[in-house]
């Protein structure tokens, strides 16, 4: 077996330096919560010794999987060290200081502080909420410009090793529209976010005209600053509701879509794909990437429901029970496969020709 080459050993030192990073951070913060603020720590699940080592092989899985993917050039190996960690070291003391907000809204159940100056008019009533007890919820410059780090710590340093898992089963939907050379290539992100999925669509796909959507004005402005600051084409971003986008019915050749829908009610999921049937050409394809289930990984169970303990995530234990691929099929999808990496699940759907 030949050697690693240095260059994966510094990608898996990188990995492992950000599983260490989050892993102390959490802990920190735990006891200190306990000290501060010990009404708002909630009772957990155990997870024993068995579950802790599924848990290190599921994330050596991971890796691997992306450095392979990266080696087989689906996506450049640049990607793999790329981060803005100038800007997160500057922003991580803003993480500390939100804590003790965050403690508070947890030993009080608050869950719907949300900005005085938001028209609550212009939003579904499910996301006028402080999802995982973060101040403002979706809907502030300062909830936008710590979220990248939060996801960050939260899965300790494999959120974009997850969001790069929709790159190849995309290149795979997208093979014919490419090898055509006919017209551009058009793909949207929805529920984009500050854009990181975006960007690593753009790094591997740059001859693609690229979309994003999302309902928060505030997380557009974060992508747009992201974006612009990167080589590739310009992003067209829109702000609008995912249940109802202002696209022309048949106007893309592929959809993704990634974290989204374990924050959506059951009929807002439907709702979604529904719409994303509307906007996709024939033979065009969806890529959706969330949270796993308790079908395909119920080892990790006890994980799941303490995420949904510890996080404000009210629509997530009926996410991890809801059979998506009943609701693509519901939607008029077919060719519709699914694989779990960690903690990430992705489905691949195509609209028939």
């Amino acid at each position: 077996m030949a050697a690693p080459s240095l260059r994966r050993i510094a990608y898996h030192t990188l990995q492992q330096g950000k599983t260490l990073a989050g892993l102390a951070h959490k802990e920190l913060s735990i006891k200190l919560m306990e000290v501060f603020a010990p009404d708002a720590a909630k009772e957990n699940l155990p997870i024993d010794k068995d579950l802790i080592k599924e848990v290190r092989k599921s994330m050596e899985n991971l890796e691997r999987i992306d450095w392979q993917e990266a080696e087989a050039g689906i996506y450049p190996k640049s990607q793999l060290f790329e981060a803005p960690w100038l800007e997160w070291a500057k922003k991580y003391p803003l993480v500390w200081l939100d804590m003790p907000q965050t403690w508070e809204r947890r030993k009080k159940n608050k869950t719907r502080e949300i900005p005085r100056n938001v028209n609550e008019e212009d939003y579904p009533n499910y996301y006028l909420q402080n999802f995982h007890h973060q101040t403002d919820g979706y809907l502030s410059k300062q909830s936008a410009e710590i979220y990248d780090l939060q996801v960050e710590i939260l899965f300790n340093g494999t959120a974009d090793s997850m969001r790069r898992r929709v790159l190849a089963p995309l290149k795979r939907g997208l093979k014919t529209y490419l090898n055509k050379n006919s017209k551009k290539v058009k793909v949207l992100d929805i529920a984009t976010g500050t854009g990181r999925t975006l960007q690593q669509i753009q790094s591997a796909l740059p001859e693609v005209e690229l979309y994003g959507i999302d309902l928060s004005g505030s997380y557009l402005k974060q992508a747009s600053k992201y974006l612009s600051s990167r080589s590739g084409d310009l992003v067209q971003l829109t702000k609008g509701n995912a249940e109802n986008m202002p696209y022309s019915s048949s106007s893309f050749h592929a959809l993704t879509c990634v974290f989204l829908f374990h924050e959506l009610p059951r009929n807002a999921r439907q709702n979604v794909l529904n719409e994303c049937f509307r906007l996709l050409e024939p033979g065009g394809t969806l890529i959706l990437a969330d949270s796993i289930q308790i079908e395909d990984s119920p080892k990790f169970i006890p994980i799941m429901e303490n995420f949904h303990k510890i996080f404000h995530e009210p629509y997530y234990r009926d996410y991890i029970i809801d059979d998506i691929n009943l609701r693509l099929e519901d939607s008029g999808f077919s060719s519709i496969t699914s694989e779990s990496h960690f903690m990430t699940k992705v489905w691949k759907a195509q609209k028939p020709v």
